[in-house]
C-alpha cells in the first residue's frame, strides 16, 4: 500500500488508475481504525479494482467544547491494518492541505432539514463540517463509489442527499454496523470507555433491540421511545435522544409508515455513543 499526503500526489495516482481503466472506491475515515472501518475497506475491494482510504480528523465538524484535541490517533497501526486489508492507497492530508486558506473562509456545504435533527440538534454545525469535508474528499479522490457504516445512519443519509443534490457521480453505499460480540457498535470513541463503562455500554444496543421488538409487535412509537430512554437511564447512560424515524428520510413516522429506524445517542463517561436499528413495522 502507498501513502500520500499531498493533493498533487493523490491526483497523480488517481489519474494513472483512470488511464488504466480502473474502478475506484473510497473509504473516508478519521483514523484510529477498527474492524468496522476494515470491513468497509474489504467490501470496497469487492466492488472496485482500486481502493483509497482517507484518514483526516476534520476540525470543521467538532464543536468548541468537543473532543478534537483528544480524538484518538493511531497512524502507524492504521497503516499496518490497511496494508493487511489490501487497501491500495492511504490519503492522509494535513489540515493545511484540506483548508489551505483557513477554516473561517472555507466554503461550506449544508444539507438542510436532515442535518438539523437528532445529532444535528445536539451538535450544531456538526453535519455542515461533515458534508463539507466529504464533498472535498469526493472532489479530491474522484471515486466511483464510497462506503460508509450504517452506525452513523444520519450521516449516511446526509451524504447520500448531498451527492444526489450536487449531481456527484459517486455511488454512496451503506454497510451494516459491525458489532462486538456483546452488541456494542464498534467506534473509535469506544477507546474513551473505562473497563467498568465498557461493561455498561452494551445497554445502548439492548435498549434499541427492545425498542425494535416493540415496534415490530405494533407498540406505539411514543411508548417505545419512552421505554428505551428509561432503560438507558437505568443502565446509568445519559440519553441525548431516543427517536423512531422513517428509514428513508428520518422524517417523523406516520401510522402508514412501515420501514422505520430507531436511533439513540447517549453519554457514558467521556464517550458519546450512537447506534440505531432498522425495523419493519407490521400493517395494522
Amino acid at each position: 500500500m502507498d501513502m500520500v499526503h499531498d493533493l498533487d500526489d493523490l491526483r497523480g495516482q488517481v489519474r494513472a488508475w483512470r488511464t488504466a481503466g480502473e474502478h475506484i472506491g473510497c473509504v473516508p475515515t478519521m483514523g484510529n481504525l477498527h474492524e468496522g472501518h476494515l470491513t468497509l475497506v474489504r467490501q470496497a475491494l469487492t466492488l472496485a479494482s482500486r481502493v483509497v482510504t482517507t484518514v483526516f480528523v476534520n476540525p470543521l465538524q467538532f464543536g468548541p467544547t468537543e473532543d478534537l484535541a483528544a480524538y484518538p490517533s493511531t497512524p502507524e497501526q492504521d497503516q499496518a491494518r490497511l496494508t493487511a486489508a489490501g487497501c491500495d492507497l492511504l490519503f492522509a492530508p494535513s489540515v493545511a492541505t484540506m483548508y489551505p486558506d483557513g477554516q473561517q473562509v472555507q466554503t461550506r456545504v449544508e444539507v438542510p432539514g436532515v442535518s438539523d435533527i437528532l445529532c444535528g440538534a445536539s451538535r450544531p454545525g456538526h453535519f455542515i463540517g461533515v458534508a463539507t469535508v466529504v464533498c472535498k474528499l469526493f472532489n479530491m479522490v474522484q471515486p466511483d463509489l464510497a462506503l460508509f457504516g450504517e452506525k452513523d445512519f444520519q450521516q449516511l443519509l446526509i451524504i447520500r442527499r448531498m451527492a444526489a443534490d450536487l449531481a456527484m457521480p459517486v455511488d454512496v453505499i451503506g454497510v451494516p454496523t459491525v458489532r462486538d460480540p456483546d452488541g456494542l457498535a464498534m467506534s473509535s470513541r469506544n477507546a474513551y470507555l473505562t473497563s467498568e463503562e465498557r461493561t455498561q455500554a452494551p445497554a445502548l444496543y439492548h435498549a434499541l433491540s427492545a425498542a425494535a421488538q416493540g415496534l415490530a409487535a405494533g407498540l406505539p412509537v411514543p411508548r417505545v421511545e419512552t421505554e428505551a430512554a428509561a432503560a438507558l437511564a437505568m443502565a446509568e447512560l445519559r440519553p441525548v435522544y431516543v427517536s423512531v424515524r422513517r428509514a428513508a428520510d428520518l422524517g417523523e413516522p406516520t401510522a402508514a409508515d412501515r420501514e422505520l429506524v430507531v436511533l439513540a445517542a447517549a453519554y457514558l463517561g467521556r464517550a458519546r455513543l450512537i447506534d440505531n436499528l432498522r425495523v419493519s413495522r407490521p400493517r395494522g
